[in-house]
Order: C-alpha cells, then sequence, then structure tokens
C-alpha cells in the first residue's frame, strides 16, 4: 500500500506513459511561443484538455484501469465514487462502474432552481468517498467538491487526478485540507517525455520550466 501523504505520483513509469498518451492526442497542448490563457486569465505555454481522452477508446481503458488500480493499493477503501463536474463526471462513473460502487457527482456550486443541489447522486453519513478529477492546478475548485462532501457529513478519503501541475499552492491546499491526491502524471514528467519524443525543442524546456517558477 503508499503511504498516507497529499500529493503523489501513482507510479513513474505511468506518469511518462500518461504523459506520451496524453501528448499524442494533444490533450495537453504546449505552446511555449504562443501562449494561451487560462481561465483565470494567466498566460500559459500550456494547456490541458484531459476530456479528449474519453473520445479514445484504448486510452480511456488505459486511465480508467491505471486509476482503479491506484485505488485498489491506497488505503482509501471507498464506498463510493464522487466527480467533480464537469471533468471528472465521465471518468468517475467509468471507475465506479469497474469498482462496482455507487456514484455522484459534486457541482460547483449549489443550482438556483429546482432542489437547489451542489451533490447530484446518493451520498450517505460517514460514507467512504473517492474525488475524481481530471486537471489539477491551484486545487480551489477541487477542494470545493470536498468541502460540499464533507459538510453533507461523508467521509472523503482522497481524490485522484490524471495530471497536476505541482503548485506549491495547490500542494499545500490539499495538505490543510487533508486531501490526499494521488495523480497519474504530472508537469515535470509532461515535458521530460515531451522532450524525449521530440515534441517540443530544448530551447523550448527553460520556457516550461520559467512557467512554472513564474506561477508557483
Amino acid at each position: 500500500m503508499h503511504k498516507f501523504i497529499h500529493f503523489m505520483i501513482y507510479n513513474k513509469e505511468i506518469a511518462l506513459k500518461t504523459a506520451e498518451l496524453l501528448l499524442k492526442i494533444k490533450a495537453v497542448k504546449l505552446s511555449p511561443n504562443d501562449l494561451i490563457t487560462w481561465a483565470s486569465g494567466i498566460k500559459s505555454p500550456i494547456y490541458c484538455d484531459n476530456r479528449i481522452t474519453l473520445s479514445y477508446p484504448e486510452i480511456r481503458t488505459f486511465i480508467r484501469q491505471h486509476f482503479v488500480k491506484a485505488i485498489n493499493e491506497s488505503n482509501f477503501e471507498p464506498e463510493a465514487i464522487a466527480g467533480v463536474a464537469t471533468g471528472g463526471i465521465a471518468q468517475g462513473v467509468l471507475i465506479a462502474q469497474e469498482l462496482g460502487l455507487p456514484f455522484a457527482y459534486v457541482r460547483s456550486g449549489k443550482k438556483d432552481h429546482g432542489l437547489t443541489n451542489q451533490i447530484e447522486g446518493e451520498v450517505r453519513h460517514e460514507q467512504r468517498i473517492v474525488v475524481v478529477e481530471d486537471l489539477i492546478s491551484t486545487g480551489g475548485s477541487s477542494l470545493n467538491a470536498v468541502e460540499a462532501l464533507r459538510d453533507a457529513k461523508c467521509n472523503v478519503k482522497g481524490m485522484v487526478a490524471i495530471f497536476t501541475y505541482n503548485l506549491s499552492k495547490a500542494q499545500v491546499s490539499f495538505k490543510e485540507c487533508n486531501c490526499p491526491l494521488i495523480t497519474l502524471t504530472d508537469y515535470e514528467h509532461l515535458i521530460q517525455k515531451a522532450a524525449e519524443i521530440g515534441y517540443i525543442k530544448d530551447s523550448d524546456i527553460k520556457i516550461l520550466q520559467d512557467f512554472k517558477k513564474s506561477i508557483d
């Protein structure tokens, strides 16, 4: 079993393979010389859209299988899976189906109509839950889902995600929230694999590393 720590890569070999697959289908775009604007307004040389993985059955299966392995090898022992809307919903359903567990998903906030739910689906008091996300940047929206589940008296054991930027702010936030995070790959492995396969030039590596330092 993995030790109970707050920020970790599931497996270095899997991290490089996941990075390779994401680059192959352009789910992760590296553009050192043509910056992309994130929703937060940050001008970035990298953009991740891991939803694209759902369009490729073999890659979708790879991600699901290694999410399941990571969960099974952890000390999470979930009784249910919860996806973070919207990127974590489909991945969460796939994981829940393979594990034979109930599924729910968490909105970014309560609906302004109907039953005003933030959590969609049935969760129980003290139910052990693993949260599924596709991408971790600062961790704010992901941990908002964790807090919503804890407000509903659920026992959130941890979170799994496809990719993280490994930002210090996120690491601190996950530790303060006491929510362990396991990811399949991260920024460093992505750059390493992109350089290995010639996806980026050697001169681009420093640009990408400097960007990480500038927002970290």
